[in-house]
């Protein structure tokens, strides 16, 4: 049933087609008028629609999350797409199929467990991987965590954006410790995969991307440090120190209080998580905000009101001349694959966890550095 996509859609065509409707919002005019504004959406993408009439008529047919086929002029207007609906009906979901309305990662599914298992086996802290693989051999677990989006609004909102994200941000992590040896690479890949684990539970994604109750009452990261601490207590010997570290990975990676962080990064790993987190959520959002604009001739994006800010595309001749060979894959390319390190090399949780800034400052033996830890310890009282 499903004729036409979001990203299908031009100035001036007379749409008909069903859409998955994300929000509804009814408002009134200047004039006294009720109208409302949709959020309609299929696997490619959102577009706004517009009922200037018949709005009590058509509010009484569907609610959020139904499916409706609508009639409609598609028209751009302050250079985003929208749809005049001029007639439209509910759509039972058995007459759909769920695949044509929710987008999903580019990356095959098969290729990013075998990312992730790589990961696992390169592992050389016996706790951490007993931990990760205690998440991630649970079939009923990592069901979700393959199929949940990585946020609703933010970055990599489709099915398998969280892995797909995790693993990204591992392929970072690689790169930062093979540069710094001073840092644990087995606690910041900890951190790595399961930073944002609790949004398998904080978010919904059945039809649309939403929030979940338990996830508006305490959000990924408490639900997170909680599921980590489950899987904690079934592991025999696990060191508390490593617990506590790898509870604070989550409740720091958002970096700062005012960003809805608990707590500020407190030794060298949490920072690093913190910054390659942000980092490629950011290249994610504002790559997926460019393109789902394929429609504008403009240089510029429309405004990007998370960001505050309108992007740069470049020119026509610019975007030109740096246009991918359609030959090649656009989908996100694969992290480079650790490498497999013997288990014989394993060494037992009795050694440093890798020296924090505190502790290489403490070694140049610096005169200002116990003035430093106590305005520190201040501050963050």
């Amino acid at each position: 049933m499903k004729q036409v996509y979001v990203n299908q859609i031009r100035e001036r065509d007379q749409i008909e087609a069903v859409f998955m409707v994300r929000d509804k919002i009814t408002a009134m005019a200047k004039n006294g008028k009720p109208y409302m504004t949709l959020k309609l959406m299929d696997r490619t993408g959102e577009v706004e629609g517009r009922i200037w009439d018949r709005v009590d008529e058509f509010s009484s047919c569907f609610a959020k999350d139904d499916f409706i086929l609508v009639s409609a002029k598609a028209s751009v207007y302050l250079g985003k797409m929208q749809l005049v609906v001029q007639n439209l009906k509910r759509i039972e979901e058995e007459m759909i199929d769920l695949g044509d309305f929710l987008p999903v990662s580019d990356r095959d599914q098969q290729q990013m467990r075998s990312e992730l298992d790589q990961l696992l086996d390169s592992l050389t802290d016996p706790h951490i991987e007993a931990l990760l693989r205690a998440f991630f051999d649970d079939g009923e677990f990592f069901d979700c965590y393959r199929k949940a989006p990585a946020a609703k609004g933010m970055h990599h909102v489709y099915l398998g954006g969280l892995l797909e994200h995790s693993l990204a941000v591992s392929a970072l992590a690689n790169d930062v410790a093979a540069r710094y040896p001073q840092i644990n690479r087995d606690l910041l890949l900890a951190g790595t995969l399961l930073h944002d684990v609790g949004k398998v539970a904080e978010l919904s994604y059945r039809r649309s991307f939403d929030y979940t109750d338990e996830g508006k009452l305490l959000g990924h990261i408490i639900i997170g440090v909680q599921m980590i601490e489950d899987r904690v207590r079934q592991l025999p010997d696990f060191p508390q120190e490593l617990a506590v570290m790898i509870k604070h990975l989550l409740l720091s990676h958002h970096g700062q209080y005012e960003f809805g962080s608990p707590k500020r990064p407190k030794f060298l790993e949490a920072v690093v998580l913190n910054f390659i987190d942000d980092l490629d959520s950011k290249i994610n959002g504002i790559q997926t905000h460019i393109d789902k604009e394929p429609q504008s001739e403009s240089s510029w994006t429309s405004y990007h009101r998370l960001y505050d800010r309108y992007f740069y595309k470049g020119s026509a001749a610019q975007k030109q001349n740096l246009a991918v060979p359609a030959s090649e894959s656009t989908a996100a390319a694969p992290a480079r694959q650790p490498q497999s390190r013997p288990k014989a090399e394993k060494n037992r949780y009795d050694k440093p966890l890798g020296a924090t800034l505190a502790e290489q400052l403490k070694e140049k033996n610096l005169d200002l550095f116990t003035a430093i830890a106590d305005k520190g310890e201040r501050n963050d009282s």
